[in-house]
């Protein structure tokens, strides 16, 4: 759970690489593409570019280097060659990547086009929820002031959070402990300390928070069909705050206010 500052050292080394995926990402066209070739572009850039591996392929049977949730698909969603990306989408990408034998994981969810005003707000909400949380991290605190930040955010947006998945712990193992809860109450859970790294990942719906689980046995949708948005990051927490390991050059954490 708390790593040494030689694990954080390589853990940083492979956020900034991951960061570097999506910031690639931000510079394609993805209006046409189908989901598998979006997979296969990451798929190439992380082994290739990077010499890096993405780490989720393989993990619990899972064949692809990216999970692509588009419009009501919570996450989880399953790269496929028949799945077009179309102008007025909202897509999430969620991605893994190892490097000197630690992972980093971030995801983005990315406007395409030009999606109704009511997308656009829910994805502002959710990437200011995972800010929210974000801000929260600090050695002494605890993980029950994250989940309240964030779930206070999106219920004040007229949003709602998904409770069945949630952030975690993260080095060497794509999910170690502790479980992130994206609710909860100040005070409570795991308090903080420096050298915890964690993932903060909330799941932000446009309507209720209840969601199912597909045949394929991966893609989560919601039950109303309305809209979900998720942000992650991967965090380490330091003597006296939070390094975002992931951050992108595009982000400030001004984006939580």
């Amino acid at each position: 759970m708390v790593k040494t500052p030689d694990d954080l050292a390589l853990m940083r080394v492979s956020g900034r690489l991951l960061a570097s995926v999506f910031e690639m990402l931000d510079g394609t066209d993805l209006v046409g593409m189908s989901t598998l070739q979006v997979n296969d572009l990451v798929d190439r850039f992380i082994t290739v570019d990077l010499d890096a591996r993405p780490a989720s392929k393989g993990q619990y049977g899972f064949e692809y280097a990216l999970n692509c949730s588009i419009n009501h698909v919570v996450c989880h969603g399953v790269p496929d060659p028949h799945e077009f990306i179309r102008d007025g989408d909202i897509i999430n990408l969620d991605i893994t990547l190892e490097k000197n034998g630690f992972i980093a994981d971030s995801s983005k969810t990315y406007l395409v086009g030009n999606p109704p005003p009511a997308a656009r707000r829910l994805v502002r909400v959710a990437q200011q929820a995972m800010w929210k949380g974000i801000k929260q991290v600090r050695p002494g605190a605890h993980l029950g002031d994250i989940g309240f930040a964030i779930e206070r955010h999106a219920k004040r947006n007229g949003c709602s959070v998904v409770r069945e998945y949630c952030g975690h712990g993260i080095g060497r193992e794509m999910h170690e402990e502790p479980q992130v809860l994206n609710y909860g109450r100040p005070g409570t859970g795991l308090k903080l300390c420096k050298g915890m790294v964690f993932t903060i990942e909330p799941m932000v719906n446009q309507g209720t928070r209840k969601i199912s689980t597909g045949d394929d046995g991966w893609t989560v949708v919601t039950n109303d069909r309305k809209l979900s948005a998720q942000f992650e990051h991967t965090v380490a927490v330091t003597d006296n705050g939070v390094d975002v390991l992931t951050m992108r050059r595009d982000e400030a954490p001004a984006h939580g206010t």
